[in-house]
């Protein structure tokens, strides 16, 4: 084998590279008064905005977002409405059993699996949590079917926190804008939360729903109707001029 002279290992040796390691975010291409100009025409827009999903306690709220995933606002709602009038607290939900719990959401995706996690959820709440929603996410994660996501929509929607919520919508607006870039949610969560300006962040996490549902959309963003059109950055951008700041969608 051939020997390596001093000269020759030393050339051969990696040289710090001086990039970023992984726990450094990304650079990302706007400035802070860019950044407070886009929140501020999103809350100019929808100054209070809601979720969609139908609601009137913390319990509906926790039981609407479990059945939420891989399903759309609307279908919940159409499922839940019949079954929200009999069972709007634990006790309640808990006396219907899996099977009657079931008959109320099969037209929703997953129904088997979602009707056994409403089920376990409603019963731990009543021995854990003397049959209220805790208020606190560590706590609303140790619920059958409720992860992070989950908790941070009840924790906003219903407590007023701060929080936000990385959906699929807020999870390609994060990438594709370049305002959040992110392999995980948890990576775009973070990049938001650093940079979304505190007086804006209460309602960040559905203005960004919002608008990756009606503007911002997966397959064409229309352009011509974003009201940030002009301060976006996407490499798919197809518009300079910013829409009127009126509610769409």
């Amino acid at each position: 084998m051939q020997k390596l002279n001093s000269k020759s290992a030393l050339s051969g040796r990696r040289k710090p590279s001086g990039r970023a390691g992984p726990s450094k975010r990304p650079k990302i291409p706007y400035t802070a008064e860019e950044i407070h100009e886009i929140f501020r025409r999103f809350s100019v827009q929808r100054p209070e905005p809601r979720s969609e999903l139908d609601y009137t306690n913390a319990f509906t709220m926790l039981v609407a977002v479990v059945l939420s995933a891989q399903a759309t606002d609307a279908g919940v709602n159409k499922a839940t409405k019949k079954l929200f009038a009999i069972a709007d607290t634990p006790e309640k939900m808990a006396a219907l059993g899996e099977g009657g719990i079931a008959d109320h959401i099969r037209t929703v995706g997953l129904w088997r699996a979602k009707a056994k996690n409403v089920l376990a959820l409603s019963e731990v709440l009543i021995r854990d949590f003397n049959g209220e929603v805790p208020d606190d996410r560590e706590a609303l994660m140790t619920l059958p079917g409720v992860g992070r996501k989950t908790a941070n929509v009840v924790l906003n929607n219903v407590f007023g926190e701060p929080t936000l919520a990385v959906d699929t919508h807020i999870f390609r607006l994060g990438n594709r804008l370049l305002l959040a870039p992110g392999k995980t949610p948890e990576e775009v969560e973070a990049g938001f939360l650093k940079i979304i300006p505190p007086e804006f962040l209460r309602h960040a996490h559905h203005w960004l729903i919002l608008h990756g549902r009606y503007v911002c959309k997966a397959r064409r963003p229309e352009c011509e109707r974003c009201i940030i059109a002009d301060l976006c950055k996407a490499p798919v951008k197809t518009c300079d001029v910013p829409a009127p700041l009126v509610p769409i969608g």
